[in-house]
């Protein structure tokens, strides 16, 4: 297998945690996305998408998008499970996965994405241009301010996002916190749970993948 690789975004890097907590090391290819190398021939023949991360297996199938990667691997390496054992734990942590996605990474992504001046008409990841929104990027600021406090909620009764056990959740909840405290978006003083988790999962050492 080969993974398709940026060291600086937050998708590919909840791959990477993923597979650290799991031992797992496969060939790795970086794409350089400050270059535009993900809109060259030789990636898009990859993932027509334009986007990482990708994985590649060795019949020469490309599987794209965080999740679907994942629950292969787990598929392929079921002991350290980040996707549940049960019916309602996998229910839950995909739940809660969902919700550090569309509340949290999709925001900041927004935040990010549309007052970068380098990617004026690169709003949205993927092939086709779309100019940027700037009312879109305030607007991300504020959702990821609740989002914290979504997960101080959820934090107060529970020590990981969906329950007693580190999941696929809290990997995805960890990489848009980084990527929001790189845009300055810092968890509120008054979110204590939330920073209570932020420090131990960030102590874990796949969190340095």
């Amino acid at each position: 297998m080969k993974f398709f690789d940026c060291k600086t975004a937050p998708s590919p890097r909840r791959v990477r945690i993923f597979m650290a907590e799991k031992g797992l090391e496969v060939e790795t290819v970086q794409v350089d996305l400050t270059i535009g190398e993900q809109f060259g021939d030789e990636y898009r023949a990859i993932n027509p998408d334009c986007v990482v991360p990708a994985l590649q297996l060795d019949d020469g199938t490309c599987l794209s998008e965080v999740l679907p990667i994942c629950d292969y691997l787990e598929s392929l390496h079921p002991d350290t499970p980040l996707l549940g054992t049960s019916p309602l734990e996998r229910a839950t942590i995909l739940m809660w996965n969902a919700k550090a996605e569309q509340q949290g990474l999709w925001p900041t992504a927004n935040a990010f994405r549309n007052a970068t001046k380098g990617l004026v008409d690169r709003a949205i990841p993927g092939p086709v241009p779309y100019p940027q929104i700037p009312a879109l990027a305030q607007r991300g600021r504020d959702e990821v301010r609740q989002f914290y406090y979504k997960l101080d909620q959820q934090l107060g009764a529970n020590e990981f996002l969906a329950g007693e056990r580190f999941s696929i959740a809290d990997i995805t909840a960890l990489a848009t916190t980084d990527f929001a405290t790189r845009l300055k978006i810092a968890i509120p003083d008054d979110a204590v749970h939330t920073r209570r988790w932020y420090e131990s999962v960030s102590a874990r050492p796949s969190a340095t993948a």
